[in-house]
């Protein structure tokens, strides 16, 4: 009679365990919900509440994602020979940098649903978007010189270099939105064609980014289907 432990069965990994793929569709999914609110044209069917319903569920999806990327970005701080003996590794601190923009973003969009004057408007929207900006843009540049660390920071035959210039470029559009939409005494925006097209375009760049490293890629590869670029490299988002 063969032993419990040998009868057990073998344990799968579970649907909560953090993976590359989850995060990229957490990215991705997110970066659609967005795409859609702030599409050119589509906005405007969709009204304001529609899209910031959209943005609300998108910002979650966000959120998700920068968890699991914070969690797969390894050690925060690695041995350094010089003083303090320690420093904090760049990839690390992107993905919580980022991490904190999602977070941000949740605030903003969640506030978006219900503020309705002109204060709370500035304080529960603007506000936390603006700072959601900032730290998107802050990973982005910390992206690059995680990096540049690991291979040549101009190198287009690689899709983690596309992911991180995508990236980069999406933080740049999220941030000229938070411009656009920086709210007027009056309660109108600064510039609306800013803040549609700088979310649209940042949504779709963080799409692509998330996209072009997408471990699927790597399986078609394995199966010796031909796949563009070069072999997958875990980079923040």
């Amino acid at each position: 009679m063969s032993s419990p432990a040998a009868t057990a069965p073998t344990s799968r990994p579970g649907f909560l365990l953090p993976t590359v793929t989850k995060q990229c569709w957490g990215f991705m999914i997110g970066a659609s919900f967005f795409a859609i609110g702030s599409a050119p044209g589509l906005s405007g069917l969709l009204g304001a509440n529609g899209a910031n319903i959209l943005f609300f569920i998108g910002a979650w999806f966000f959120t998700g994602a920068g968890l699991i990327q914070l969690f797969l970005s390894g050690a925060v701080a690695v041995k350094v020979s010089y003083a303090p003996g320690r420093m904090v590794r760049a990839e690390w601190l992107a993905a919580a940098t980022q991490t904190f923009g999602t977070l941000m973003f949740n605030v903003s969009t969640s506030a978006a649903l219900y503020a309705k004057s002109i204060s709370a408007q500035e304080r529960f929207v603007w506000n936390p978007d603006a700072g959601g900006s900032v730290a998107f843009l802050v990973s982005g540049v910390l992206a690059w010189i995680a990096y540049a660390h690991t291979a040549k920071i101009w190198d287009l035959g690689r899709r983690a270099w596309w992911s991180v210039l995508l990236n980069f470029i999406g933080c740049v559009a999220f941030g000229i939105s938070a411009v656009g939409a920086y709210i007027l005494p009056d309660g109108g925006v600064l510039d609306s064609q800013w803040a549609n097209w700088g979310t649209f375009i940042g949504a779709i760049c963080f799409f692509l980014t998330s996209l072009v490293i997408l471990p699927w890629w790597d399986r078609n590869r394995a199966a010796g289907r031909p796949v563009a670029g070069e072999d997958y490299e875990p980079v923040v988002q």
